[in-house]
C-alpha cells in the first residue's frame, strides 16, 4: 500500500472563504459610500498550494483570477476560464506580450524595460495595463517622480493599440500589522497615481479583510480588491484566528501513525536528543517528515491531532518522520489517523507561528511526493 499520508484539497472551502472576504468587503465599502468593489481572486504559486484547476472553479464567483506566470495563465484559460486574467509581475520579456495577447491577459507595467518591449511588440490584441506605482514597499513599481511619465508612455502605447485600458496598482507592506503605513501609502497613491486612472487596484488580504481601509479611499472610484491568503483559510494577522473570519481550511495535511515506541524517564527522542521524557509515556511515530514540507524547524509544543486529540510534537522533525506524544491517547496505534494541519487538526497559522513562520509558506511547501486529493471530484492527482 502507499505510505500513509496525503494533502486533501477542499474546493468547497475555497468557495466559501470567498464568499466571506467578498461579502465582508462590499459591506464595508457600501458602508463608506464607495463603488461596490471587484475582485482578483490571488492564485499565485499554483494557488497557494492548492492547484490551479480546483482555484479556477472554486472561485467561479470572482471578478477575475490574479497570477505571476503565464503558464498558469493560460492553465485558467484551459480549464474554461474567460473573465480576467491577471499577470501581476507583468511580461519578463519582449516575446511574453503575444502570448498575453494571445490569451486575453492583463498585466501590471512596473518598470521602464517593460515599456521599451512594448514599444516593440506587434500584438493581435491591445494589453489591458495596470502601471504600478512604488508606495513604500520597495520591490516593484514606480517611484512618484517618474510615474507620470511613465503614465504618459502607457498612453501612447494604448494609442497605438499595444495597450488598451490603463488603470494603476500598488501594493501596502504593513496592512497586516500597521494601519497608520498603509494610510500614509495609500495617500501616496492618492496624490501620485490615482489622478490618471479610475480603475484602481489595491488591497491584499489584510486590506480586503480590514473594514477600516475603505476610509482611506475615495469615491466615484472602480476599486479592484487582490485577496489572497485568505482565500484559503489562513488568516492575515497574527492575532486574529481564521475561525474568527468566518473561514475554513481548504487544504488537510494528514497522515497516520506507523510506530508506538514507550519510554521510560530518561529516554531522549530523535536527532539531537532535543526532547527527553521526564516520565513514562507513550510516543507516537508518524508518516510525514520534513521531505513532505512539514516545517523542519517546528519545536517542542507543536500543534498536532491524533486520533481526534490534540497532543504535541516532540522531538526533531526528520526527513520522512516526526514524533508525538501520545501520553493522553490510550487508544491511538499503529494506522490512527493524524492530522498535522487542517480540517480536524490545528490550523496551519498555529503549525507556523510555532515554527517561526507563516501559513503562506506551509501551504506552498507541501511536497510533491505526498499524494494529493481534489475532494469536490475526489480525483487523485499524481
Amino acid at each position: 500500500m502507499p505510505r500513509p499520508i496525503s494533502v486533501r484539497i477542499d474546493p468547497s472551502a475555497l468557495a466559501h472563504n470567498f464568499a466571506q472576504v467578498s461579502h465582508r468587503a462590499q459591506q464595508a465599502y457600501a458602508g463608506h459610500g464607495l463603488v461596490p468593489p471587484r475582485f482578483w481572486a490571488v492564485i499565485k504559486a499554483n494557488a497557494y498550494g492548492h492547484g490551479i484547476a480546483p482555484a479556477v472553479h472554486a472561485f467561479q464567483a470572482a471578478d477575475g483570477l490574479a497570477m505571476l506566470d503565464l503558464h498558469e495563465a493560460i492553465q485558467c484559460r484551459e480549464q474554461g476560464w474567460t473573465k480576467p486574467l491577471l499577470l501581476l509581475e507583468g511580461i519578463f520579456s519582449a516575446a511574453d506580450a503575444e502570448l498575453a495577447a494571445h490569451y486575453g491577459l492583463t498585466i501590471v507595467v512596473h518598470t521602464a524595460e517593460q515599456l521599451q518591449w512594448l514599444q516593440h511588440s506587434k500584438l493581435s490584441q491591445p494589453l489591458p495595463a495596470f502601471i504600478k506605482l512604488n508606495t513604500g514597499m520597495q520591490r516593484l513599481g514606480f517611484d512618484a517622480s517618474d510615474f507620470a511619465t511613465a503614465f504618459q508612455q502607457a498612453k501612447a502605447l494604448q494609442q497605438q493599440a499595444t495597450l488598451g485600458d490603463l488603470g494603476v496598482m500598488t501594493h501596502f507592506a504593513r496592512a497586516d500589522e500597521d494601519p497608520s503605513t498603509t494610510q500614509q501609502q495609500m495617500a501616496h497613491f492618492n496624490q501620485y497615481a490615482a489622478p490618471h486612472s479610475s480603475w484602481q487596484s489595491v488591497g491584499n488580504s489584510a486590506a480586503t479583510l480590514n473594514t477600516d481601509f475603505p476610509q482611506w479611499l475615495q469615491p466615484n472610484v472602480q476599486y479592484w480588491l487582490r485577496p489572497g491568503i485568505c482565500l484559503y483559510g489562513s488568516s492575515p494577522f497574527i492575532d486574529l484566528p481564521a475561525e474568527t473570519l468566518h473561514l475554513q481550511p481548504a487544504q488537510t495535511l494528514e497522515a497516520e501513525l506507523i510506530a508506538v515506541q514507550h519510554l521510560k524517564a530518561g529516554d531522549q527522542v530523535g536527532y539531537g536528543h532535543t526532547f527527553t521524557a521526564t516520565q513514562s509515556m507513550r510516543l507516537g511515530v508518524v508518516a510525514c517528515g520534513y521531505a513532505d514540507g512539514y516545517p523542519r524547524h517546528a519545536p517542542n509544543g507543536t500543534p498536532v491531532v491524533v486520533g481526534g486529540i490534540r497532543t504535541q510534537l516532540v522531538g526533531r522533525v526528520s526527513m520522512d518522520m516526526l514524533t508525538v506524544d501520545l501520553s493522553a491517547i490510550p487508544h491511538a496505534q499503529v494506522g490512527t489517523k493524524v492530522v498535522l494541519w487542517g480540517h480536524g487538526g490545528p490550523s496551519v497559522d498555529e503549525v507556523a507561528q510555532a515554527s517561526g513562520t507563516l501559513g503562506y509558506e506551509l501551504l506552498c511547501a507541501v511536497a510533491p511526493r505526498v499524494p494529493r486529493f481534489v475532494l469536490a471530484e475526489e480525483n487523485h492527482e499524481k
